[in-house]
């Protein structure tokens, strides 16, 4: 009995994935790279952004170290403003507010050798992490600068920035 091959096959086979992903076979390659790109971009990118705080003096008495960020030196004229942070070892209170840590900008006036506070920002945690547990934004009067001090310290890296 003689048989014969047939070029087909004799049941039809579908293939369900083969109809639902069309639309998404037809997009160019380049789509999925550019695609998959930005999203492992945006996954990268997505973490906290920390300041790069410097310390520049501690008053071992007190347990507070004094830190600045030098990205945040503006120049005006002779007056610079600058970011700094106060961390302290033991928990600090000021009236019923407890605090750890406190961001503050400062003027600089390094031609007459004086400071004055434009705004504070006090953290619950340290090095500025934590709940803010109180905050102020005015402007404070000029004060001469305290010759040895950690705001000594501050004017002379504000002004060397110059």
């Amino acid at each position: 009995m003689p048989f014969t091959l047939r070029p087909f096959r004799r049941f039809p086979v579908q293939c369900s994935v083969r109809y639902h992903a069309v639309p998404f076979l037809t997009l160019p390659l380049a789509y999925f790279f550019g695609f998959g790109s930005l999203i492992t971009l945006l996954l990268l990118s997505s973490g906290p952004a920390y300041a790069e705080w410097v310390s520049i003096g501690a008053n071992n008495q007190r347990g507070r170290t004094v830190y600045t960020d030098p990205d945040t030196i503006r120049l005006k004229g002779d007056v610079v403003t600058m970011w700094s942070l106060n961390d302290y070892k033991t928990i600090q209170t000021m009236g019923s507010t407890s605090y750890l840590s406190y961001k503050v900008q400062t003027e600089y006036d390094c031609a007459e050798e004086r400071i004055r506070k434009l705004a504070s920002t006090f953290f619950s945690g340290n090095m500025g992490s934590g709940d803010v547990v109180y905050s102020i934004s005015k402007e404070g009067k000029w004060q001469l600068v305290e010759p040895g001090s950690l705001g000594q310290s501050e004017w002379d890296v504000a002004c060397d920035k110059e």
